[in-house]
């Protein structure tokens, strides 16, 4: 049980201490000790659920902090616009200075805001960099989220310059209406100032292509993940229907060369549990020349199925004598019991 987890594992050890571990109980203790060697999986589990929530909750944060930014930016616009001439005549000497104040302000905290988002973004593309060694579908799946949350953010980048566009294309229409009813020296220090806006208007225009030419490159770059994440489940649903084909065939084949009654009818297997069981058992063993002690054997079939127990195991290789061999090795307290695979040699005695 989660809730209770520590305060038996910390009983579990006291006991182990004190030395109640003998013959009697040491099935027991061992039974004990695999319980908490499957409590890692849980542990596991929970920290990628941690993992999957953090990165949920930066992703919440970074989208938070570019709608701020974008507000930021329209403020700091509104002091620029009320700095500008045709208003700021119309201003007190203290409003002016407050206003003065208030802009650089803005603008100080823009900055610092605009400076985070931008770490932000820095860091997620060194880490994506450091990941594109490896290609699990969980890195496809970071990747795609981290280029979403780039489109978006380009989306928002766009709109704030598309609004400064207008504002810049409504004041230099409003100083070409005024262009005509001002005087000489109006009309050169006017037109100088829509040299200047017009100047600025280029470069906003120049610097919004650039915007949306990312923004092209990242949904590209998106459509290309996305294209990737389909490859690869359809590569996997491929590898697995393989596998089963290949599986079947294996089968047969077995069937035709060993029929399951002259297998079964010597008593020796009796279910095809067993068959199984025998067949990894081998494998495992077949990689393990000098061979392996029950133990060993028994946890990596518990891989497999958790409801395995060396009781089951340790018979059925005691039952077959002409597949499986113990054997002792080592003296005196290094003396250990080791199962061997002689199949090859028992196929000959048989």
């Amino acid at each position: 049980d989660d809730t209770k987890f520590l305060e038996a594992i910390q009983t579990l050890l006291t006991w182990i201490e004190r030395g109640e571990v003998n013959r009697r109980t040491a099935n027991n203790f061992y039974s004990m000790i695999q319980s908490a060697n499957s409590h890692i999986r849980r542990l596991l589990n929970e920290k990628a659920a941690h993992e999957k929530e953090m990165e949920e909750a930066k992703e919440k944060f970074k989208l938070a902090l570019s709608g701020i930014l974008v507000q930021f930016e329209q403020i700091v616009a509104v002091y620029h616009s009320a700095s500008k001439q045709k208003a700021w005549d119309h201003f007190t000497k203290a409003q002016r200075k407050n206003i003065s104040v208030w802009c650089k302000q803005a603008e100080e905290i823009r900055n610092i805001h605009n400076d985070e988002l931008m770490g932000i973004r820095r860091e997620e593309e060194m880490e994506m960099s450091d990941e594109e060694i490896e290609d699990p579908p969980e890195m496809k799946e970071t990747e795609e989220s981290a280029l979403v949350s780039q489109v978006e953010a380009l989306k928002e980048e766009n709109d704030s310059l598309r609004w400064q566009l207008d504002a810049y294309r409504n004041e230099v229409e409003l100083l070409k209406q005024e262009q005509g009813k001002a005087s000489r020296d109006e009309d050169t220090s006017k037109e100088q100032r829509m040299k200047l806006l017009q100047q600025a208007l280029q470069g906003m225009q120049k610097h919004l292509l650039k915007v949306q030419e990312e923004y092209k490159k990242r949904e590209a770059e998106l459509e290309k993940v996305k294209e990737d994440k389909l490859k690869m489940e359809s590569l996997l649903e491929n590898l697995k229907e393989q596998e089963s084909s290949t599986s079947r065939v294996c089968a047969c084949s077995q069937e035709k060369e060993f029929p399951a009654e002259k297998t079964l009818s010597n008593g020796l297997v009796k279910s095809e549990r067993e068959v199984l069981l025998v067949g990894i058992i081998s494998t495992f063993l077949h990689v393990h020349p000098f061979g392996a002690s029950i133990e060993y054997i028994c946890s990596y079939l518990q891989r497999l199925d958790s409801k395995i127990c060396t009781a089951e195991v340790e018979v059925l290789m005691t039952r077959l004598q002409n597949t499986f061999r113990q054997e002792l090795s080592g003296v005196g307290a290094s003396l250990e019991k080791r199962w061997k695979f002689c199949g090859f040699d028992g196929l000959k005695m048989t």
